[in-house]
């Protein structure tokens, strides 16, 4: 990031005046297919897509060098069976049935590449169509769990990630993810978790997307309020059982092809359909620009909690402190954990100012890329959520003794950095 896409960005946040960034979205028509990477620079993406928070498709050749469009497809465009069991095949993958729902969503199972390979083959065989159903491997952890070394490079468009900075630190997880099946499986309606920035790379066949900016989906909720299991079905034009459904504007439709990539903004809902037999590099991100979204998306999954077991309020000793429990079982985070997050990212930033570090990597990081201007403007994002989140009834119950630094502190920190490089 240079300074004059800093000050862009900070005018943009002023603007906003509170607003989320999920909310302040144009009526589109059709999503920007960027065609030619030498002419399309970081502060092209980061004015144009990140702030706004718009979708957009890069082309095939933003990916042309990546090992796995080399190696994991055939001549032919194919998924190459034959590597992938050479190089992966008895690693364990989480694999979902397709065909049946779970609440919102599809029931998953673990096995082997080289069983779910095997599935794979037989379900062509039988003209796309097994006994076992339409199985799509999913959230398979590849960085995490085996070498990824030559299989992709990270686009910098998508290089500030503080989710996978953080879960590196900590060397437990991430937020990086193969996807792999054959025609017809597909991704039912959803927004990314966190409500996460994601980009998705095909590496050989077909995807078809459909999008819903941030709201619309309000909309598309049924008479009980729950919101659909699938946008394509029939049963969305029951103004019975959708009585808002009119009020909603179709989706924009993406179908994107090998080698695209697909970057979806922060609170996009959006369903997924495979075209033709497909592997897909997906990662979650977040970073100042979606902070707050994050931040505002943690608060509602809390409130949810609380109004689940409301009734034992009075009754329940320690009741703040399991709904915290249950949320982070739930959501996969609770509000200790997202302080700890970002104090992660904050001292790794005042960290980078104060040593005066040119552009390059942060220390213990992973390629961030950072330089001081991207430093700058992430320590005044987190500055503005941390506050939030200090001033948060709910935080204020979290026992911080323990915290090293505590809350106040770290946030005096950070305003402090603030102000002094509103000159650099």
């Amino acid at each position: 990031m240079d300074r004059e896409a800093r000050v862009f960005a900070e005018s943009h946040f002023r603007s906003l005046e509170g607003c989320l960034p999920r909310r302040v979205c144009p009526k589109l028509d059709r999503v920007d297919f960027i065609e030619k990477p030498d002419s399309f620079s970081y502060a092209d993406f980061f004015k144009g897509y990140l702030l706004p928070n718009l979708p957009c498709v890069f082309s095939s050749a933003f990916t042309e060098g990546w090992g796995s469009r080399r190696l994991w497809v055939t001549p032919s465009g194919k998924p190459n069976f034959d590597y992938l069991l050479q190089n992966y095949g008895d690693v364990v993958v989480p694999v979902a049935n397709c065909g049946v729902r779970e609440y919102n969503s599809n029931p998953k199972e673990h096995m082997t590449l080289r069983d779910y390979i095997s599935y794979w083959k037989e379900y062509i065989q039988g003209n796309y169509s097994s006994s076992r159903g339409c199985l799509y491997l999913k959230d398979w952890h590849l960085c995490r769990d085996s070498s990824a070394e030559g299989v992709f490079t990270l686009p910098i468009y998508f290089s500030s990630d503080w989710l996978n900075e953080y879960w590196d630190a900590l060397d437990v997880d991430d937020y990086r993810f193969i996807y792999m099946g054959p025609t017809g499986t597909w991704s039912p309606f959803h927004a990314d978790i966190f409500r996460s920035f994601s980009w998705s790379v095909n590496i050989c066949g077909r995807k078809k997307w459909f999008f819903f900016p941030p709201g619309q989906e309000e909309a598309l909720r049924d008479c009980h309020g729950s919101l659909p299991y699938d946008v394509t079905s029939p049963t969305l034009l029951d103004s019975r059982l959708h009585p808002m459904r009119d009020h909603c504007s179709p989706p924009l439709e993406v179908t994107q092809e090998a080698g695209e990539m697909v970057f979806v903004p922060s609170g996009w809902h959006h369903q997924v359909h495979n075209l033709e037999d497909t592997i897909s590099i997906n990662h979650n991100w977040v970073n100042g620009c979606n902070l707050a979204n994050m931040w505002h998306f943690l608060q509602q999954e809390l409130c949810a909690v609380q109004q689940e077991i409301i009734e034992w309020r009075d009754s329940m000793p320690d009741w703040h402190h399991h709904c915290q429990v249950i949320m982070k079982s739930c959501s996969g985070i609770n509000f200790e954990e997202f302080y700890h997050f970002l104090k992660v990212v904050a001292e790794r930033r005042l960290l980078l100012l104060a040593k005066g570090m040119g552009p390059g990597k942060v220390e213990g990081g992973k390629g961030t890329g950072l330089g001081p201007q991207q430093a700058a403007f992430d320590i005044c994002r987190i500055a503005e959520v941390l506050e939030s989140v200090v001033a948060h009834p709910d935080f204020q119950r979290v026992d911080t003794s323990a915290f090293s630094p505590r809350p106040e502190e770290l946030l005096q920190q950070l305003e402090e950095a603030v102000a002094a490089t509103t000159s650099l």
